[in-house]
């Protein structure tokens, strides 16, 4: 196919050596399936700020850090110079969030660099070398649903360690290969201790989860993965080798009625979400 523009410079200076196809178009990137001499890889091409439909993208920046004063001062005055070290921190976000979990043993796409808003990526595949499915696209049955769901939880549970909430994490957003899950999409990656939105969007992270193997494996609704990890991780007893079983007493005595209420709220945003990319091609992933 014809090289696109945002790819033009890389195709010029040898990064790619083919653009094979699209692959898909999300609300904050367009896919491309690429040649890279003889490995065939994906191009992940960042979409400008005022193009991308991230929902409330400051949240998710909170907690990040910014290199000087001046980049600061830039970003709050939405000068082009702030404007484009926004978006570098946006981006540079999902290079480090993917390093980092691939040294904490989370399994991620592979990166193999990043130039001019373009991320170079493996292209996680099947035993043919076809593109592997979305989880929302995988049917399983109960028995695949509680052991993926299981690798999950722990993949996750090895995240929160590692300091990252993925934040927008469902079944659109994690891919099926043939040896299990495999997480992507990780550009609104929040600091577990620094953001303060981060446990209300790790909680709907996890009950994402939960509620896509549950279809599967009714008896998985009925879990409290999610609390019982981050309260693990508020004691600072969250470790790579803790044993998790999904139960967990709150020690309220005071029902936390705007806890409820956020959590309440959160789910019906996430399902309208959900709904639309179902119904949307443009908003897939």
């Amino acid at each position: 196919m014809k090289i696109p523009k945002r790819l033009e410079l890389l195709a010029d200076d040898g990064v790619i050596d083919e653009v094979i196809s699209r692959l898909m178009s999300g609300k904050e990137a367009d896919i491309f399936v690429v040649r890279c001499g003889d490995k065939t890889r994906c191009a992940k091409v960042y979409k400008d700020a005022v193009k991308r439909s991230f929902k409330n993208a400051a949240q998710y920046q909170e907690g990040r850090k910014v290199r000087s004063g001046r980049q600061s001062r830039a970003m709050g005055k939405r000068s082009s110079y702030g404007r484009q070290q926004q978006e570098e921190i946006w981006q540079n976000a999902e290079i480090d969030a993917l390093s980092r979990l691939a040294d904490a043993e989370v399994r991620v796409p592979e990166t193999f660099g990043c130039v001019d808003g373009v991320l170079i990526m493996e292209l996680v595949s099947d035993k043919d070398g076809d593109v592997a499915p979305r989880l929302g696209d995988v049917s399983m049955s109960e028995e695949k649903a509680l052991k993926d769901h299981a690798q999950m939880m722990h993949y996750i549970k090895l995240m929160l360690c590692a300091g990252i909430v993925h934040g927008d994490l469902s079944e659109f957003n994690v891919l099926v290969d043939d040896v299990g899950p495999v997480i992507i999409d990780l550009p609104q990656a929040v600091n577990a201790a620094a953001n303060n939105s981060a446990e209300k969007m790790f909680i709907r992270d996890v009950n994402n989860m939960r509620r896509y193997y549950g279809e599967f494996a009714p008896q998985l609704l009925e879990t409290q993965y999610a609390k019982e990890m981050w309260a693990l991780f508020k004691e600072g007893k969250l470790t790579p080798n803790s044993t998790l079983t999904g139960e967990f007493e709150d020690d309220n005595t005071i029902a936390d009625v705007e806890g409820i209420l956020v959590e309440i709220n959160a789910a019906m945003e996430e399902e309208l979400e959900r709904q639309e990319r179902i119904n949307g091609p443009d908003d897939e992933f």
